[in-house]
C-alpha cells in the first residue's frame, strides 16, 4: 500500500488473507419484503380511503394521526430492508500475514486514543486502554500510541507519566507468558496464573493506580510525585491561566521507541500525551476536532500509513488484532479506494438481559452486515483501522496539505524528540491552524454534526471510498457500558440531534447520499440519520388510541373485519422478523424484548427531545453542547444494575413523558377490561386494548420504580406528581375533544 510494503515472493498464488460469503437468509429477506412491502401499501390505501370518508374532524384527525406514523414507519421499515439485501459474512486468516508480508515490511501504526475529562474518563481506565494495545503481538518499534487529552488535565498526564514507567514491566510480562488480555485491570480480574512474578506485577500496577487515584482526589499532582527537573518543567506549563477551554499546545514523549527499553532490552513503542491548544474565541469540534489535531501532530512526528482510532474506555482484547486488520490492508489485491477496517463495539460488564440495550446487537452487529454488502461499513467513531491516505481527499484525487510534512507519503527523517519536530508539531496543534484550511471540510474527519463519526464515515463513502467489517470469534476489544437509565437516554438524544444535523443538511443521506452512492447505501445512511423521527409513531401509538378507549372510541377495525389481519400480520411480521435476525445474531429472547422495549423508551424520551433540541437549535434558540457519559461507577447503581433493576434515581423531563405513557396505558389497559367484563362488545376495542396491554408489560419498570420501590434508584415522587397531573389534563383536554 503507497509504496508502505514489499511483498515476499512466494511460488504460486500467496495464501488467502481473508474470505468472504452472502448470508444464507437473505432470500427469505427478500421474498418477506416483497410480501411485506404489499401489506403495508394495501394498509396505506386503507387509511387513505378511510380518511377520505372520514365524517367528522375528530375522524379525520384520528386517521391523519395514525396515517402521518404509519407513514414514517414504512419509510424507515424500507429504510432497514437495504441491511437485509445483501448481508456478508467475512473471515481473516492473520496466520497467513506474514506468509505474504515480511514482518520486518509490517506498516507502522499510530494508535489515538480520545479522552477529555479525568472525573468522568478515570486515568486509570484510559491507562488500561493504552497498555493494551502498546503490548500488540506486532512489531513494538512501529507502534506509535498518541493520547489525545482534550481536558487539557495536568492529572492525565501524570497518569501516563506512571504508565511509561509500569510499560517497561508490563509489556515483557504479557509477551513472555502469552497473555491474551493485555488490559492489566481485566488480566488481574481474570482467572491468572498465581506465580510470584505475577504477584510483583499486580503490586506495581497497584502502586500506580493507588498514586493515579491518590492525585485525583486531591485535584492536583502531589509534589513528592514528580521526581526531577524535567518533570517539574513539564508540570509548570498548568499555570493559573491554564483552563480547560483556554490553554496552549501541550506535546510530550513519554517513551520514545528510538531509545527507551523494557526491562528485557527491547525497544518500547511511542507514548506521545497530546492537548491540542483551545481558545474561548476558536471552536472545539469535540471530538473531531481532537482526532484532526492528532491526525496532523501524528502525521509531523511518525506519519505512520495505518492509524487506529480507540475511545479511551475501548481496550484491546486480543493481541493479534493489528494482523486482522492487515488481512485487508495488506492484500496485494486491496483496491485503492480502500479506506478502513471497523471492528465492531462490543461491551464488557452488561448484565444478563442488557435492560438498556447497550450491546446495540441491531446497529454494530446485524445492519452493519447488510452494509458491509454493499460499499462497507460506517464508521462507528471507535475501534477502526484506517489507512492514512483516506484523510487527504478522494481515492482519486490527493488534495495536497498546506505543509509538505502534512503529506501522507511523507517520511520523518528527524528523532520525534528534535527540536524542529517538536516545534512543527505544536504549530499545527493550534487552535488557529485550521483557519481558512480543507480541515474538517475536505481533510480530516468531518465537521457539521454532534455525531462526527458518522457524519465522517458516510461522507468518506460518498467520496468513493470503501470499507470492510471485521468480527472475530474473540472480540477484539470491549469497552465500557454507562449502568444507569438518563447516562444512556442522554447518549441517545446526543445522537438524536447529531443525526438530524445529518439528515436536513445539504448533504441528506436520502438526496444527496443515493445521488452519490446508489439508493441502498443511501438509503441505509437515511435509516441512521432519521432514526430521531421513531418518536413520532411511537408518541402516536402510545397516546392516541388509548385516549380514545378511555372516550369509548374505536380507531381500528374489528376483530370479525378482514383489516383486522392485516394489522395482526403487519404486526406479528415487523416483531417476529426482528426476532429472528436478533437470535441469528447469537442474541437471546430476554435481550431481544429489553431492545425492543428500549426503542420505545427512545421514542417517549430521546428520540423526542433530541427533536425538539434539534429544531430549537434550527431555530437558533438555543445550542447544543457535548456531554460525556460518565465512566465512573457506583456500587449500588452497579449491583441494581447486575440484577436487572431500572436505575431512576434523578428527576428528568425524560422520565416524565416517560411516566405520563406508563399511567395513561395503565388506565386505559384497565378501563377497556372493565368494559369487556361489563359485557361490552371486545372486537371494536380489541385492538386498542391490545396496545394498551402491550404498553403496560413493557412499562413495568416504571410501575415499580413508582410504586415498588424504597432504593435511591426508584422514581422521583417529583417527576411522578407532575407526570400524574400532566396524564391528568391530557385526559381531561381528550374528554373534552372526544366528547
Amino acid at each position: 500500500m503507497e509504496g508502505h510494503l514489499k511483498m515476499s515472493t512466494t511460488n504460486g498464488a500467496p495464501p488467502p488473507l481473508h474470505t468472504v460469503k452472502p448470508l444464507r437468509r437473505t432470500i427469505f429477506n427478500r421474498v418477506f419484503a416483497t410480501i411485506y412491502a404489499l401489506a403495508i401499501l394495501t394498509l396505506l390505501c386503507y387509511h387513505a380511503k378511510t380518511l377520505i370518508y372520514s365524517t367528522t374532524l375528530l375522524s379525520f384527525l384520528i386517521i391523519l394521526s395514525l396515517l402521518i406514523s404509519d407513514l414514517v414507519l414504512a419509510f424507515m421499515w424500507v429504510n432497514t430492508q437495504t441491511f437485509r439485501m445483501y448481508p456478508v459474512y467475512r473471515k481473516e486468516f492473520p496466520e497467513n500475514v506474514e506468509k505474504v508480508v515480511k514482518r520486518s515490511d509490517f506498516p507502522a501504526l499510530d494508535v489515538f486514543i480520545c479522552t477529555a475529562d479525568p472525573y468522568k474518563e478515570p486515568p486509570i481506565g484510559v491507562v488500561n486502554t493504552a497498555l493494551s494495545v502498546m503490548a500488540y503481538d506486532y512489531p513494538t518499534e512501529k507502534i506509535s500510541v498518541y493520547v489525545s487529552d482534550d481536558g487539557g488535565s495536568a492529572l492525565t498526564l501524570f497518569a501516563f507519566m506512571e504508565a511509561a514507567k509500569f510499560a517497561t514491566h508490563w509489556l515483557p510480562f504479557c509477551k513472555k507468558n502469552n497473555i491474551l488480555e493485555r488490559s492489566p485491570e481485566a488480566y488481574f480480574e481474570s482467572n491468572h496464573n498465581c506465580t510470584s512474578e505475577t504477584e510483583k506485577i499486580k503490586m506495581m500496577y497497584e502502586s500506580m493506580k493507588v498514586k493515579i487515584e491518590h492525585a485525583l482526589e486531591r485535584g492536583k499532582v502531589h509534589d513528592q510525585y514528580i521526581t526531577g527537573d524535567q518533570e517539574w518543567e513539564i508540570f509548570n506549563k498548568w499555570t493559573d491561566d491554564f483552563t480547560r477551554q483556554d490553554h496552549p499546545a501541550v506535546i510530550q514523549v513519554l517513551l520514545d521507541a528510538s531509545k527507551d527499553k523494557d526491562i528485557a532490552g527491547s525497544l518500547m513503542p511511542n507514548l506521545i500525551y497530546v492537548s491540542r491548544e483551545k481558545s474561548k474565541a476558536t471552536p472545539h469540534h469535540f471530538k473531531a476536532g481532537a482526532l484532526n489535531a492528532l491526525i496532523r501532530v501524528s502525521g509531523i512526528m511518525t506519519n505512520a500509513p495505518v492509524i487506529l482510532t480507540l475511545d479511551c474506555d475501548f481496550r484491546s482484547n486480543d493481541p493479534q488484532t493489528p494482523l486482522r486488520a492487515m488481512c485487508y490492508l495488506c492484500d496485494p489485491a486491496i483496491r485503492p479506494d480502500f479506506a478502513f477496517v471497523q471492528f465492531p463495539q462490543l461491551f464488557r460488564g452488561i448484565n444478563k438481559n442488557d435492560i438498556y440495550n447497550t450491546e446495540y446487537k441491531r446497529l454494530f452487529q446485524i445492519n452493519i452486515l447488510g452494509f458491509d454488502g454493499l460499499n462497507g461499513p460506517d464508521y462507528l467513531g471507535t475501534v477502526c483501522f484506517f489507512r492514512r491516505r483516506t484523510f487527504y481527499g478522494t481515492p482519486s484525487n490527493l488534495i495536497v496539505p498546506e505543509i509538505l510534512e502534512l503529506a501522507p507519503d511523507h517520511v520523518v527523517d528527524k528523532p520525534i524528540q528534535s527540536q524542529s519536530i517538536l516545534a512543527l508539531a505544536h504549530r499545527v496543534a493550534s487552535c488557529n491552524y485550521e483557519n481558512q484550511t480543507n480541515w474538517g471540510s475536505k481533510l480530516g474527519f468531518r465537521y457539521g454534526s454532534l455525531v462526527e463519526d458518522y457524519y465522517t464515515g458516510f461522507r468518506l463513502h460518498c467520496e468513493g471510498w470503501k470499507s470492510a467489517f471485521c468480527n472475530p470469534e474473540r472480540p477484539a476489544f470491549l469497552g465500557e457500558v454507562p449502568n444507569n437509565l438518563i447516562d444512556a437516554l442522554g447518549q441517545q438524544k446526543r445522537w438524536s440531534v447529531g443525526l438530524l444535523e445529518v439528515a436536513f443538511c445539504k448533504y441528506s443521506p436520502a438526496t444527496y447520499g443515493v445521488r452519490a452512492m446508489g439508493p441502498l447505501m443511501g438509503l441505509g445512511y437515511a435509516q441512521l440519520a432519521f432514526w430521531p423521527i421513531w418518536s413520532i409513531p411511537i408518541i402516536t401509538y402510545a397516546f392516541v388510541p388509548q385516549l380514545a378507549l378511555l372516550n369509548k372510541v374505536h380507531v381500528f377495525p374489528k376483530v370479525s373485519e378482514p383489516w383486522f389481519f392485516l394489522y395482526a400480520f403487519l404486526f406479528l411480521g415487523a416483531y417476529g422478523q426482528d426476532c429472528l435476525d436478533f437470535i441469528l445474531a447469537d442474541g437471546s429472547i430476554q435481550r431481544w424484548w429489553s431492545d425492543q422495549r428500549f426503542w420505545i423508551i427512545k421514542g417517549l424520551t430521546s428520540y423526542f427531545f433530541g427533536s425538539i433540541e434539534f429544531f430549537f437549535k434550527f431555530l437558533g434558540i438555543s445550542a447544543f453542547g457535548f456531554t460525556l457519559t460518565s465512566k465512573t461507577v457506583d456500587d449500588e447503581q452497579s449491583k441494581r444494575y447486575e440484577q436487572g433493576i431500572f436505575e431512576f434515581g434523578v428527576h428528568s423531563p425524560m422520565f416524565v413523558t416517560l411516566t405520563m405513557a406508563a399511567i395513561i396505558n395503565l388506565i386505559s389497559f384497565v378501563q377497556g377490561l372493565v368494559e369487556v367484563f361489563k359485557g361490552n362488545n371486545l372486537e371494536g376495542s380489541f385492538v386498542q386494548i391490545f396496545i394498551s396491554g402491550f404498553a403496560v408489560v413493557n412499562a413495568w419498570p416504571i410501575y415499580e420504580a413508582i410504586a415498588l420501590r424504597n432504593d435511591s434508584g426508584k422514581m422521583p415522587t417529583r417527576t411522578t406528581i407532575m407526570a400524574t397531573l400532566l396524564a391528568g389534563a391530557l385526559y381531561t383536554t381528550s374528554s373534552f375533544i372526544f366528547g
